[in-house]
């Protein structure tokens, strides 16, 4: 079974994501921040593709993503850094990123190399469902690659029971219809959005992500979905710590205080 699968049915709730930028701050720290998270307790790692035009990413994740370009990182690299990192460490790991690097790698040998490095899904923020189920279902089903579709506060119920019925991973709850970045809390607009979803009853487990970083909205993705995302708070932390086990803790300290 696929580790997303046997993560929700091991773990219902509150499951803890995180998002980071593969080859950043360093080419070569991708593995390592895998194991620290893995060794911290984090449930699920959603691993970045670096992008030249990473139009849903705030300044924080353009940032490190143009840092890690610098530093040398590509699909090819990505996917030997996860070969050797999935020899040490359990946790369902998505790549995350664009749909034009990927299709330039080829869509199908994506997921063929997703499957034999032991990459468990796939988000991409670009790629059109119409064009997913006519095209790119049957190619991911193959691999076993599960593909993450998102879901905004203006996707229209049609829509969203659509991706509950084609997809089953987890849908990625956007927490806001702008880019990825901090937010001190989830206003009241956001938190009627939570519970009209919530109300829906889907099939799928859900996940809140977007502007998660501190115990406030922390709280607030957690109790209206199966777990939350974290990515630019961070992404911020492993700029300003020494080290990588020292970001996790504070990230940690960040959602309890």
């Amino acid at each position: 079974m696929n580790r997303i699968k046997q993560l929700f049915e091991r773990k219902p709730k509150n499951i803890f994501s995180v998002y980071f930028t593969a080859g950043y701050p360093k080419l070569e720290d991708t593995g390592e921040i895998i194991k620290e998270l893995e060794n911290n307790g984090i449930d699920l790692i959603e691993v970045g593709i670096p992008f030249s035009d990473p139009m849903a990413d705030g300044p924080t994740i353009q940032e490190s993503g143009t840092q890690a370009l610098k530093n040398g990182m590509s699909l090819k690299v990505l996917f030997e850094q996860i070969k050797e990192i999935r020899k040490e460490v359990n946790l369902p790991l998505i790549m995350m990123g664009y749909l034009n690097p990927i299709m330039q790698f080829g869509f199908e040998q994506f997921c063929k190399k997703c499957n034999e490095v032991g990459t468990d899904g796939a988000i991409i923020p670009d790629l059109p469902f119409n064009d997913y189920i006519k095209e790119y279902k049957p190619i991911a089903e193959k691999y076993d690659i599960k593909i993450i579709m998102l879901i905004t506060p203006e996707t229209s119920e049609e829509r969203i029971r659509l991706i509950d019925e084609n997809t089953d991973g987890f849908i990625y709850m956007v927490s806001s219809a702008s880019t990825t970045g901090a937010q001190k809390s989830f206003d009241e607009k956001k938190q009627e959005y939570f519970k009209r979803i919530n109300s829906m009853e889907l099939k799928n487990p859900r996940l809140i992500g977007f502007g998660i970083s501190n115990k406030k909205t922390w709280d607030a993705a957690q109790n209206n979905a199966n777990g939350a995302i974290i990515g630019s708070r961070f992404i911020t932390l492993l700029k300003e710590s020494s080290t990588i086990n020292e970001a996790i803790i504070r990230l940690k300290d960040n959602l309890n205080n």
